[in-house]
């Protein structure tokens, strides 16, 4: 009787044993981030395994990319700990804390803290660049990035309301949502739209990549600076991987010197960030009325 007693809590000492193991390895083996999806999906899952593999072997762990369909997706996985860090813009980072209290903006590009957006237009508009704000973009048709951008929306939209005391519907014929920058820079130069707004350095890149076409499509303005980019880490990150990882991903970031990898951000470093330097963009989120106070 006794050796069957015995057996029985071997057996659910086993399964116990077993079953934890299977809830915990997976949590303290892995460590997972994703991006937003500002570009096209092959050039993102380029850049982010190439920083899956660096983190991996500064951490000692396991650190693997979860690409996400669209900006909410990004701040949903974030807020359900599917993933534990995040490459979020200004508006996504800040919408994630907002649903993840606790966490934390911990790195961002040097050139991040002056970011800005490039208004384009298709050369049949006869626009050209001017310093002032183009007003002559009134009436035409227009397309911003991502709804859930700070550099293809959130921060455009805010200067065409400044501009006009209108909403965006009320200035423009038409008004689009591309998905991405890339995607925006494609409807204006092919003509779709006539006029759109995007981030100045996917503007650049494309530049650098031969896929932009003078004769097509031009800048027409730069908005002034503002805060966007940030590697946004979650709260409970120490509790589940050990006191200090938070500080030890952040020095990770800041200590990468990979050449090839900080140009396909592009990005000349990363350097220390925290949630007080993305307040201008919360309150124009507010102001414009895409987060509710």
């Amino acid at each position: 009787m006794c050796f069957a007693v015995l057996s029985n809590y071997m057996r659910l000492l086993v399964l116990f044993l077993l079953f934890n193991s299977m809830l915990v390895l997976p949590v303290l083996g892995e460590f997972k981030f994703t991006a937003i999806p500002d570009q096209d999906t092959a050039r993102l899952q380029q850049r982010f395994g190439k920083i899956a593999d660096y983190l991996s072997g500064k951490l000692g762990i396991e650190v693997k990319y979860i690409p996400v369909k669209d900006y909410a997706g990004s701040v949903q996985s974030f807020k359900n700990n599917e993933v534990q860090l995040a490459w979020f813009g200004g508006l996504s980072g800040v919408k994630a804390r907002l649903a993840v209290p606790g966490s934390v903006a911990i790195a961002q590009g040097a050139e991040d803290p002056y970011f800005m957006s490039y208004f384009i237009a298709n050369v049949s508009t006869g626009l050209s660049f001017a310093e002032e704000f183009p007003k002559g973009i009134k009436g035409r048709t227009f397309t911003f990035g991502s709804k859930g951008s700070t550099s293809g929306r959130l921060m455009p939209e805010l200067f065409i309301r400044q501009s006009f005391s209108q909403t965006p519907r009320d200035v423009f014929s038409r008004v689009g949502f591309s998905g991405d920058h890339s995607k925006t820079l494609a409807l204006v130069q092919s003509g779709s739209y006539e006029v759109g707004a995007m981030n100045f350095k996917v503007w650049k890149k494309e530049v650098d990549a031969g896929r932009v076409d003078p004769a097509k499509v031009q800048v027409i303005w730069r908005t002034p600076a503002y805060p966007d980019y940030n590697w946004t880490i979650r709260g409970d990150v120490d509790e589940t991987y050990g006191e200090g990882f938070i500080k030890k991903v952040q020095q990770a970031l800041i200590d990468l010197q990979d050449r090839a990898i900080l140009d396909a951000f592009p990005r000349a470093r990363f350097i220390p960030a925290d949630n007080s330097m993305f307040k201008p963009v919360l309150d124009t989120a507010i102001e414009v009325g895409i987060i509710r106070n």
